[in-house]
């Protein structure tokens, strides 16, 4: 009897460790697994697009694009604001550029584009203010935590609209703004706009008066 029982608590003991070691495993790849800023900056900087030609050119963009849209928001906010994929898309042509854009446009941004349209004129404004002023805020945060961002840096600086560039998104629409941008004004743009996405889907901007 004393005999039964303790290999019964030896079993019981032994499928606790064999599930507590499934889950650290699984774990364990689902967080190397899992896409990171840090991975695409390291797979964008694993490959000289300018050495690529045909399918093979393609593929790459495509699998960039990939890696991009398999990043959480937040990551995805980081990568914006690092502009990782920069060098790749000076290195584009016209048509890939485009490509690009169209294979990593967020789910939902083209509704997104309409419902701004049909936004107050001073919706629009406080849209725009509130989406830059995170942008910078997120920037600032991320300055302050990545030790290989030099203090004072720039070129990871969101893009930042002028107030004249501004009046002229909210009085014509954004949807037309983004529509007769070229392909690098709507990559510089992204930043922006994903923000403004976000600002939107949360209904902060529904909330209050101020």
């Amino acid at each position: 009897m004393p005999g039964q029982r303790q290999r019964a608590v030896f079993i019981a003991v032994a499928v606790l460790v064999v599930a507590w070691i499934a889950a650290i495993t699984g774990y364990v790849i689902a967080r190397n697994s899992r896409m990171t800023a840090g991975k695409l900056r390291a797979y964008a900087q694993s490959v000289d697009l300018n050495k690529l030609s045909g399918d093979a050119r393609a593929k790459a963009i495509r699998e960039l694009a990939d890696k991009l849209n398999r990043l959480s928001p937040e990551e995805r906010r980081k990568a914006r604001i690092a502009r990782i994929w920069q060098p790749w898309f000076g290195a584009m042509t016209e048509d890939e550029k485009g490509t690009f854009i169209e294979l990593t446009m967020p789910t939902g941004f083209k509704q997104m584009l309409a419902s701004f349209e049909e936004l107050p004129q001073e919706k629009r404004r406080r849209a725009i203010d509130d989406a830059t002023k995170r942008l910078k805020e997120a920037q600032e945060e991320k300055m302050r935590d990545d030790s290989e961002a030099p203090s004072g840096a720039t070129t990871n600086a969101p893009p930042v609209l002028s107030e004249e560039l501004q009046q002229k998104i909210t009085k014509i629409g954004l949807k037309s703004f983004y529509s007769e941008s070229s392909a690098q004004t709507k990559a510089e743009l992204a930043p922006l706009l994903e923000e403004l996405q976000r600002t939107m889907e949360s209904g902060r901007l529904f909330r209050g008066n101020r």
